[in-house]
């Protein structure tokens, strides 16, 4: 057992990321809602949507000042939509199981990068902090890329562009502090390779696959590749076997016509999702049963 998987410290560092989130989620509401509509996220300060009271400092405490002021607003006492705390509820619970997740992997040598990280060595423990701040990045986008695509069918590149730069620059420290090469390779070989698999569909079927979904795919392949094979393969897979089973679903209730416009970046960030989670455990279950 290394030390980051103590059960003391696993437990309050899971705390304190996971309330870290709670933070996180209160300012993805701020982006969900202004960067679609072209806004700046840092001016002017949060306001009510019903009459434009700005908020106070005090009631600004992710789910609990909601819960205080019982979903109204303090001025005017419109109703506040319960969607903000429970996106900062959801990016607190997915911040406390990106690092549960990490912690796990790296204690039980299911990552390449967790080579170098049972010695505690400085460089180790530096790798694994940047690979948790890749993922966890990667869990607060994600939040913000499915409601954003949900409500308006896009994928600001706002948000998908810079996107690149901080994966490329986390995922490629923690691998190099790690001395792990081959976590390099696949990173760049999975962001390629997704984007270019996502590019010539979107050229094939453009009605079907938008251009926001091929830069995404770059994004969702960087994440998977640093984590090998097995994950990059049933994350990319496993997108359009979600996304497929719910528009049948859409179909079979009618709740959706053949020609319906359905947003793909949420299958895309929950299909990579299960690779990141459990892509290696289904790609070696695959194997086994081909007998590889």
């Amino acid at each position: 057992m290394t030390p980051l998987a103590a059960p003391q410290l696993l437990t309050a560092l899971t705390l304190a990321v996971g309330l870290f989130g709670l933070l996180i989620g209160s300012f993805l509401n701020v982006v969900v809602y202004r960067v679609p509509a072209g806004l700046s996220i840092v001016s002017p300060p949060s306001a009510c949507p019903g009459c434009g009271a700005q908020i106070r400092p005090g009631d600004n405490v992710p789910v609990l000042s909601w819960l205080l002021l019982r979903g109204k607003c303090r001025a005017c006492r419109e109703p506040i939509s319960a969607r903000y705390p429970l996106v900062e509820l959801g990016t607190g619970l997915a911040f406390a199981i990106v690092t549960v997740w990490l912690v796990v992997l790296v204690s039980t040598g299911g990552v390449s990068t967790s080579s170098a990280s049972g010695d505690g060595s400085t460089s180790a423990v530096v790798a694994n902090v940047l690979m948790l701040l890749a993922y966890l990045y990667l869990a607060a986008i994600s939040i913000a890329l499915a409601l954003i695509d949900i409500d308006t069918h896009r994928l600001p590149n706002a948000i998908v562009l810079p996107s690149y730069v901080v994966a490329a620059v986390l995922l490629a420290a923690s691998g190099l502090m790690a001395q792990d090469f081959d976590a390099l390779l696949w990173t760049a070989i999975g962001g390629i390779a997704m984007w270019m698999a996502y590019f010539v569909m979107a050229f094939i079927y453009p009605a079907g696959m938008g251009f926001g979904d091929v830069k995404l795919a770059g994004v969702l392949g960087l994440y998977l590749g640093f984590l090998g094979l097995g994950p990059l393969l049933v994350g990319a897979f496993a997108a359009f076997v979600l996304g497929g089973i719910f528009a049948v679903v859409l179909l079979i209730t009618k709740r959706a016509g053949r020609k319906s416009g359905i947003p793909f970046g949420p299958w895309m960030l929950l299909g990579a999702w299960l690779g990141i989670f459990w892509g290696d455990a289904i790609w070696q279950g695959y194997l086994g049963l081909i007998g590889l």
